[in-house]
């Protein structure tokens, strides 16, 4: 669900995207991580997401934005690919996107 609200308005713009989950309850913990192709695409997504709320979702919880520590997919590969969630269910691990031709934004 979550891709799906940022494709709406966003597919094609982001390399990378990653839900942490609580393994033990099997719920995502309620931060996302997202890489952006171009910072210059940071500006239109921060002006649809930032502040609002996920309607899609039961939740008061609202949208809040900030830089992540790891910036730059060849970073965020780096990091990743040595990390014990690489060995977890598909759905539970980073994913990363094509950037270019005509699949670019299908992971």
């Amino acid at each position: 669900m979550l891709l799906d609200t940022i494709n709406e308005s966003h597919k094609g713009t982001y390399d990378f995207l990653y839900l942490p989950i609580d393994f033990k309850n099997r719920c995502n913990v309620g931060y996302a991580f997202i890489n952006m192709i171009s910072p210059s695409l940071i500006v239109p997504f921060y002006h649809v997401f930032n502040g609002k709320k996920w309607e899609s979702f039961n939740s008061e919880k609202v949208v809040s934005l900030a830089y992540a520590r790891i910036q730059g997919k060849a970073a965020l590969i780096a990091h990743f690919e040595k990390s014990s969630l690489m060995n977890m269910n598909e759905l539970w691990k980073p994913m990363f996107t094509k950037t270019d031709g005509p699949n670019a934004g299908e992971f």
